[in-house]
């Protein structure tokens, strides 16, 4: 029944998209997306014999734009195995989408990237060296199958919805569940962003619960510096009755030459009663970010996280990241 409301979703979208191509004078036009991203990394005291290369993710794709709004995208994620022992390279297709765009009205269908946390990626914007908050702590997924349409209401407030299967990219889709998100940003002032966004993942099987997210973000860019907050809250974690989870994220970054930025973060994961205390932390990073041109980024950091486990010890690293896209 799931897959049927989907696929019909899908259909219907397409069906639209296509008409809005009736008349269309644009020239077509496309693009390869590569991304690669790599570090190098050293541990220190207990984390000591933790050191060597690694590529850590690469995304490989094309976007064609066909004009009229009208464009579709496919990209495939090829990264490591969430299992310790598989050492094994793994490719999963990240995005297989078609979107719509007018000047207000955005809509997207397909395997599309999700609405939770991709605002917050972004202004981040060191998705390379490290994740966001939510992405980080697997409060959700970064794409999924299904529809999602944001609209522009005024230059200061858009809002956006989604419906997606809810169970990630990287999962065959089993339950009858989906996944409802609402998200609304808000521009008051030049520069300051806020957003907040709500969404229901539900499990589709019997004994399990529904899993819900609220996160609410704020952030100002300044050509010279941006700085950004984020407090996140998630209930019935994995579909657990009060296996709920929290934390907050706060991170700035400065200008210090045209091709140059300081950059820092600290995070803080908690849990109710200290449920999952063991992997519970608090995390700190910071580093220098340098261009190297158009297409090459190279990020020295040092970063530590502080366990909230008994007789856990903290952990120190230093890496140097890397990445190369276009």
């Amino acid at each position: 029944m799931k897959k049927k409301w989907i696929m019909t979703g899908l259909l219907s979208f397409l069906a639209m998209a296509g008409m809005a191509q009736e008349g269309k004078d644009e020239m077509p036009k496309g693009k390869a997306i590569v991304q690669v991203f790599g570090n190098f990394h050293a541990g220190f005291g207990k984390e000591n014999d933790d050191r060597g290369y690694e590529l850590e993710r690469s995304y490989l794709g094309y976007e064609y734009n066909f004009g009229k709004g009208l464009s579709a995208k496919a990209v495939m994620d090829v990264g490591k195995s969430s299992d310790v022992g598989d050492y094994q390279r793994i490719a999963y297709i990240k995005n297989a989408m078609v979107s719509w765009k007018t000047a207000k009205l955005t809509l997207n269908g397909g395997l599309i990237s999700t609405t939770q946390f991709n605002f917050q990626e972004k202004f981040w914007g060191y998705r390379y060296i490290m994740k966001s908050f939510q992405d980080e702590y697997k409060f959700g997924s970064s794409a999924d199958l299904g529809l999602s349409a944001a609209y522009e209401f005024a230059d200061w407030i858009s809002a956006d919805a989604i419906i997606v299967n809810g169970e990630g990219y990287k999962k065959i889709q089993s339950n009858e569940g989906l996944s409802y998100g609402l998200g609304v940003t808000l521009t008051p002032v030049s520069g300051l962003q806020v957003r907040l966004y709500g969404g229901w993942n539900e499990s589709g099987e019997d004994g399990k619960k529904d899993v819900a997210n609220l996160a609410a973000f704020a952030g100002y860019k300044h050509e010279k510096f941006t700085l950004g907050a984020e407090y996140s809250q998630m209930w019935n974690a994995s579909n657990q009755n009060d296996a709920d989870q929290y934390g907050y994220s706060v991170f700035a970054s400065v200008k210090l030459a045209k091709d140059t930025d300081l950059y820092a973060r600290y995070d803080e994961l908690c849990s109710k009663n200290d449920w999952n205390k063991a992997k519970d932390e608090q995390a700190a990073i910071l580093g220098v970010q340098f261009k190297l041109g158009k297409y090459v980024k190279i990020a020295p950091n040092f970063r530590m996280s502080m366990p909230k486990a008994d007789d856990a010890q903290n952990a120190c690293s230093a890496y140097v990241n890397c990445y190369f896209g276009f």
